[in-house]
This record gives structure tokens, C-alpha cells and sequence, in this order.
């Protein structure tokens, strides 16, 4: 949508060790699995070997790993020269994040990634439009990430605005796109944008939609799931303590 903020990049804020680390990982990996995912958790940055290896359930573990380093405090060390070299010849990153533009909500760093780890989209509210979704469809079918997640996060300035019906230049067309979710959310009390609780539950509807609509909209995606090859799954980032709920 013209006028919309956006940036779609490889993630920025990341450790040598961070992402990919071999604890994460199902038992059932064995000692092979082990020894591989090691070799991952201390390379500067992703091979395309080591991406094609990792199943989607894999991806979404380290994420939720990389979530627990960040708000236990227990980030890893960051090698930000051996990342940038690393990726100077070729990207292959296992995920790709739709989330706000938030400034206190960056997906590469509540998620303790490296750069070359996941792409990250971003834009007010978290939706899905055309540009987006083929922004999504080139991280998955041309370049191989393994999930898509939608991250929405509490006390967004976006649902807020949707709530009270702001208008604003092209900021109104935005809106417009997240007031379903306003509608579409039952809740029983005051529902309006000073009460938090309905804000937040406005923003998980608004999610959950924008996850369909990625379904619904995009053959491209839609198909690569059905055949496993990736997941599209939903997720609300706590401002208050830092953790992020997934949901599908």
C-alpha cells in the first residue's frame, strides 16, 4: 500500500551461537542430529545445507529458544564481522517474520538471531497486502525459509488507531484493513483503546486474520504448506516481560 512503512531485510541484531542451537532440538535427533546441529549453532551464519535440513517444527523451536535468551537476559555473544562476512556471497535464511513497526517490538532481536537468519517484514499492524504477500512468497518458494510468522504485539499504536477510527493521509486506508479484527473480536467489556485488555485482544484477532488471509490470498504459500514444506503460524509479542505466545 503506497505510503505504508516497510522494510523487508535479512535480520540485523544477531550471535555467532544464537539462532540454531543444538539443545533445542527434539531427542529423537540422536546423536547425528546432535553433531549437525552443533556444527549450526556455532557458524557465523546459515549454509543453504544446513537450512534444507531443518524442518519447520525445528525453525519454530529455535525461535521460541532465541525468545527465551532474550527475556531470561541470557543473550548469546554477537560476532557481527564474522556474520557480515559470512553472508557477503549468498543468504539462506529459515524464516520470514511479518510483524509491526513497533520500535520496541525488532523480530531479529526478541528472537537473539543472527544476520542471514530470518527476513523480516515490517509495517503498521502487521498486515498482509499484495506487496507483502509476494514479498513472503519470494522468502519461501524462491529462497527456501522454512516458516512464516505473523508477530503482532500488545499496546499496538495500529489497533488503537483502528479502534477509534483515525484517519490520516494513506494511514486511513491502513486502518481500514485492521478494523475487521476490531468487529470481529468478542469481548465482553469496554470496548474501547484505553482499556488494554480489549487493545490486546483486538491485536490476536488481527493476527489470526492476517494468517487466513496469507492462506487464502497466496496459492504460493498455501501450497507450500499443505505439502509440509513450511508453516504459517500466528504469535503476540508481550511488551511487559518479553515473551512471545505462538498459536496457530
Amino acid at each position: 500500500m503506497p505510503g505504508n512503512a516497510r522494510f523487508l531485510t535479512c535480520c540485523a541484531m544477531t550471535s555467532r551461537r544464537s539462532f540454531l542451537r543444538s539443545s533445542a532440538i527434539v531427542p529423537a535427533a540422536g546423536v547425528a542430529g546432535a553433531s549437525f546441529l552443533a556444527q549450526i549453532a556455532h557458524a557465523a551464519a546459515l549454509t543453504k545445507e544446513q537450512r534444507d535440513r531443518l524442518t519447520p517444527d525445528q525453525v519454530i523451536a529455535q525461535m521460541k529458544k532465541g525468545n527465551e535468551r532474550f527475556r531470561s537476559g541470557k543473550m548469546t555473544d554477537q560476532d557481527f564481522l564474522a556474520q557480515k562476512r559470512a553472508t557477503a556471497s549468498g543468504q539462506y535464511p529459515a524464516a520470514v517474520i511479518l510483524s509491526c513497526i513497533d520500535s520496541r517490538a525488532p523480530a531479529e532481536i526478541i528472537f537473539d538471531a543472527r544476520l542471514g537468519d530470518t527476513f523480516n517484514a515490517r509495517v503498521a499492524g502487521n498486515i498482509a497486502d499484495d506487496d507483502l504477500l509476494g514479498s513472503m512468497e519470494f522468502a519461501c518458494a524462491v529462497a527456501g525459509a522454512k516458516v512464516v510468522l505473523v508477530m503482532g504485539h500488545t499496546s499496538c499504536g495500529a489497533i488503537k488507531g483502528a479502534i477509534d477510527g483515525a484517519q490520516l493521509g494513506h494511514l486511513t486506508g491502513l486502518l481500514n484493513k485492521i478494523k475487521p479484527a476490531v468487529e470481529a473480536t468478542g469481548y465482553g467489556g469496554e470496548r474501547t483503546s484505553k482499556n488494554d485488555a480489549f487493545v490486546d485482544a483486538v491485536a490476536k484477532t488481527n493476527v489470526r486474520r492476517t494468517v487466513d488471509a496469507i492462506r487464502q490470498r497466496s496459492e504460493v504459500l498455501a501450497g507450500l504448506e499443505k505439502e509440509g514444506k513450511i508453516k504459517i503460524v500466528g504469535s503476540m509479542y508481550r511488551l511487559v516481560g518479553g515473551s512471545v505466545d505462538f498459536f496457530t
